[in-house]
């Protein structure tokens, strides 16, 4: 009978063929999962970030569709002109277009249309008793109407109409010496679209 001679592998000749021990490989596979997990989470991570980046623009603009203005506003303060024409200004644009508005009041300036005032003044022509051509004052309105139709633009109001126009007294200095108390006047000019005019009148009411 033939005997079974050949020796047991040792372990180097168990590595060399290819012999794992599946106690040590259990190990190396426990320890390699936390790695893998926390690379799946760094993975996960940047894409929730997106995500709630993405959503607060999105509330952003859901409140810039909500916040739509409904009215334009200009205030000017201490401003060099004359009560009394700031007074007869706001009364001759309040109900116009700011175009129109504003190419009125460059009539006047070139003293081709005239502005109607009350008291003891000169009558004009047209159909109007009296009035006058308030030039400096009919300059800084016109500066005013400038700026209010580009509030008007950026507020997204179409078809804008003055529907307030207020001026005041303002704090009057003293010139030189105290001889002189100089000129000066707040304005308010409020737009709103030609739909909502009305609305705006009945709440004043």
């Amino acid at each position: 009978m033939a005997t079974n001679t050949e020796k047991p592998a040792t372990k180097a000749e168990q590595k060399k063929q290819g012999i794992v021990n599946s106690k040590s490989s259990k190990k190396q596979a426990e320890k390699a999962l936390p790695a893998v997990k926390e690379k799946k989470e760094e993975s996960k991570a940047p894409s929730s970030n997106e995500n709630k980046k993405k959503d607060s623009s999105e509330e952003k603009k859901k409140t810039a569709e909500k916040a739509k203005k409904t009215e334009a506003v200009v205030n000017a303060v201490s401003l060099p002109i004359s009560s009394k024409h700031s007074v007869a200004i706001c009364r001759f644009i309040k109900g116009k277009k700011i175009e129109i508005a504003q190419r009125d009041l460059e009539e006047v300036v070139l003293h081709k249309k005239a502005v109607p005032m009350k008291g003891e003044i000169p009558h004009r022509k047209g159909r109007i008793m009296s009035g006058r051509y308030p030039e400096k004052a009919s300059k800084e309105f016109i500066k005013l109407l400038k700026s209010l139709s580009a509030n008007a633009h950026s507020s997204g109001i179409e078809d804008p109409v003055i529907a307030e126009a207020v001026s005041n007294i303002a704090s009057r200095p003293f010139g030189r010496f105290g001889r002189i108390r100089r000129k000066r006047t707040h304005v308010r000019i409020v737009a709103v679209e030609k739909k909502n005019l009305n609305k705006t009148k009945r709440r004043k009411k």
